[in-house]
Parts: C-alpha cells; sequence; structure tokens
C-alpha cells in the first residue's frame, strides 16, 4: 500500500500540468482511506468492549481466555491507531506539498506581474521618448519648411523686380 502511495506522490511530482487535481485527488483519496480507518478502529473498539463485559468464567467471572481475547483485539485497535497517525503524515505531507505548490504558484504569478508592469513602464518611458522625438523632428521640418517658403519668395520677388526693372537702353548716344 505504501508503495502504492508513494507512487502517486512521486507521478504528481513529475506531472505539472495535471498537478492540481491530481494532488486534491490523491488528498481526498488519503482522507477518506484515514476515515475508513477511524470506522474500522470504532468496530474494534466496540468489539473491546463487549469483550470486557463478557464474563464466561464460573460465577460470572471474566476467564484467561477472556482476557486474552480482549488482550488482542486492544492490541489490533493500538496497530490501527499506528496505521492511522502513518496515513495522517502522509496526509500532512500532501497538505504541505499542496500549499508550497500554491505559494510558489502565486509567487510566479506575482513575477509575471511584476516584470509586465516594468515592461509597460518601460515601453510607456519609450513611447514618450519617440513622441518628444516626434515633435522635435516635426518643429524642425516645419521651421526648415518656413525658411524654404522665405527663401523661395524672396526669389520670386527678387525674379519679379528684376524682370520689371527698366533696362537701361544701349541707344542712348
Amino acid at each position: 500500500m505504501k508503495k502504492l502511495v508513494l507512487t502517486f506522490i512521486a507521478m504528481a511530482a513529475f506531472i505539472k500540468c495535471f498537478a492540481i487535481n491530481t494532488d486534491s485527488l490523491l488528498y481526498e483519496h488519503q482522507r477518506a482511506k484515514i476515515n475508513g480507518m477511524l470506522d474500522v478502529r470504532r468496530q474494534k473498539f466496540s468489539q473491546y468492549t463487549e469483550s470486557l463485559d463478557m464474563h464466561t468464567g464460573i460465577f460470572g467471572l471474566q476467564t484467561k481466555k477472556d482476557i486474552r481475547r480482549s488482550n488482542e483485539i486492544l492490541m489490533e485497535i493500538v496497530r490501527t491507531d499506528d496505521n492511522i497517525f502513518k496515513e495522517l503524515k502522509i496526509l500532512l505531507e500532501y497538505k504541505t506539498f499542496e500549499q508550497t505548490q500554491v505559494a510558489s504558484k502565486s509567487e510566479e504569478t506575482e513575477n509575471h506581474a511584476l516584470a509586465y508592469m516594468a515592461t509597460i513602464n518601460k515601453l510607456r518611458d519609450e513611447n514618450t521618448r519617440l513622441q518628444s522625438e516626434e515633435n522635435r523632428v516635426t518643429n524642425e521640418f516645419r521651421q526648415r519648411q518656413t525658411m524654404h517658403i522665405v527663401v523661395i519668395l524672396l526669389l520670386i520677388l527678387l525674379s519679379v523686380f528684376l524682370l520689371t526693372r527698366k533696362r537701361p537702353t544701349a541707344n542712348t548716344n
């Protein structure tokens, strides 16, 4: 039986994708097993109580056989108690294992959340930097565009001025 339980523990440790369901099933199976053992213990204790009340000797006294039978039942109860303690220890190990898994999963989730938050902050900073760079480049472009327009207008005005200006005639003798 112990090999079976240890096999279940080993399987639960190595199969991560089914770990939570397997652990819960193993835990429930172990609880049912302990409850069954407690029922057996109650029955044996009832038998022990009955055997103590049994007096098959002369004048209604207990015989050695009655006392031996009571002692055997009591020893069976002690063995059952020992087995119950062993199974309770296994049950507590399951519970500890589950709590450890929950804690590690919680820590892992928290680490993922912190990493996501750090990434989001990094991307926000990068976005802010890119927006300010875009504004700077746009302003520089507008300034250059304005300069080009001013230069073109000056060239047009200069051309118009030069074309409309009276040319001196070469016929003046």
